[in-house]
């Protein structure tokens, strides 16, 4: 195939065009509205739990401390829209009623470490983190100082909380929840989002009394409900028939399948609009969402493993070589082909606790299934099986040099 190399002239004369057919879309009236950053004005079908949530912070308003609450929920179930629409509202009423209440945020799967959470908070709280670094012990005291210093109500959101105990434990959530204790005039209230429901039973008996004071469980969508969210935001979203009749009913079963969950919903009906507005078309056609399907699929994938730890993706990589032929591997088989594989590298093996973390890791991003079956007077054991596309983990894994010869 003959290489074009284009000048600069016609490189501009490029984007130019580019850029103005997507001023002329047809499609798209605002794509931002299918975002996950998007929070809605109003949540339907989660009406209950949301009342739940701001009842519980409401005290914040009368100037007593809120209880801490645990938001249970899969995936796409709506459960940080909630909470940031619960917050959201409490921030404006104790504004127009000049009750001192403030909150933080935080992502602990971009923050997963003890002190990027401190100094997550502390920051967003107004306080300063220096660019050397601090102890940690030193970080807890200058956020306590800070927070007694407002006087206040203070609400901590740690959404994704499961990311931060599994890698490492519950003692900074332990210390957050203990800081009332040292308060004089302030407090603080901790608002724990998590998609493991089982997280509670890894929590200390102590940080699981206080954490769970309110627990609110948030069910999955079906595919009726699904359509309906979709078709409220494809109105925001799209032009008016930009869309054909069957793409929101396909949209909603597709993610439906997928535990109800209406970020991936979502996804779809924004990938398939992007899809048909680069091929020029003037509508969003079922052809569209199935090729969006395929394409967030193999993206999601392939990003997810590629991120991945050397010793995850060797531990992907004994998976896939196993099933192969057969549907599932035990935990015990999957250690033994690791060890040869990181033998084979002249690298050091993890233990084989550790890699059952690891693929209890692997199971919660979606990659492999693994539940524990029973084996009768021979104990349990855990079975893996592959969830996700073999073709785009082995595309992933076949960039990493090290790993590409070890799959069969």
């Amino acid at each position: 195939m003959e290489l074009i190399v284009l000048d600069e002239k016609d490189m501009k004369s490029m984007l130019h065009d580019v850029f103005s057919e997507a001023m002329k879309s047809k499609i798209f009236k605002d794509r931002d509205k299918l975002t996950p950053d998007y929070v809605p004005e109003y949540l339907p079908f989660r009406e209950d739990q949301i009342k739940r949530i701001a009842s519980a912070l409401s005290q914040a308003l009368r100037g007593s401390r809120p209880n801490n609450i645990f938001v249970y929920g899969l995936t796409g179930t709506g459960k940080t829209a909630a909470v940031k629409l619960v917050i959201r509202g409490l921030t404006e009423r104790a504004s127009e009623l000049r009750v001192p209440v403030y909150t933080s945020y935080v992502n602990c799967r971009q923050r997963d470490t003890g002190y990027r959470v401190i100094a997550d908070i502390l920051e967003s709280l107004g306080g300063k983190v220096p660019f050397t670094g601090l102890s940690i012990a030193e970080l807890q005291r200058r956020l306590s100082k800070r927070v007694d210093s407002l006087r206040g109500r203070v609400i901590v959101v740690l959404d994704e909380i499961d990311f931060l105990i599994k890698k490492q434990g519950d003692d900074i959530l332990y210390k957050l929840i203990r800081m009332n204790e040292e308060l004089s005039g302030s407090s603080v209230s901790v608002i724990g989002i998590t998609n493991d429901l089982n997280l509670v039973d890894m929590l200390d008996p102590r940080v699981k009394s206080s954490l769970g004071e309110e627990e609110i469980v948030f069910p999955p969508y079906d595919a009726v409900q699904l359509r309906s969210i979709l078709e409220d935001r494809s109105k925001l979203a799209f032009y008016e028939n930009a869309l054909e009749s069957d793409v929101i009913p396909l949209c909603a079963a597709l993610a439906a399948r997928e535990h109800g969950d209406a970020r991936k919903a979502l996804d779809l009906l924004r990938m398939a609009g992007e899809m048909a507005e680069r091929s020029g078309k003037d509508k969003v056609t079922r052809e569209d969402v199935e090729a969006a399907r395929g394409e967030l699929e193999k993206d999601k994938v392939y990003e997810v493993v590629s991120s991945l730890p050397l010793h995850a993706k060797l531990i992907l990589a004994s998976i896939l070589n196993l099933t192969e032929d057969r549907e599932s591997a035990t935990t015990g088989e999957i250690f033994g082909e690791y060890s040869r594989k990181t033998a084979s590298l002249g690298l050091e093996t993890v233990t084989q606790r550790r890699v059952t973390d690891i693929i209890s890791e692997l199971d919660m991003m979606g990659l492999i299934s693994a539940r524990v079956v029973s084996r009768g007077r021979y104990g349990k054991t855990k079975v893996v099986k592959v969830q996700a596309s073999r073709e785009s983990i082995e595309a992933a894994l076949k960039e990493d040099e090290l790993i590409e010869h070890l799959l069969k």
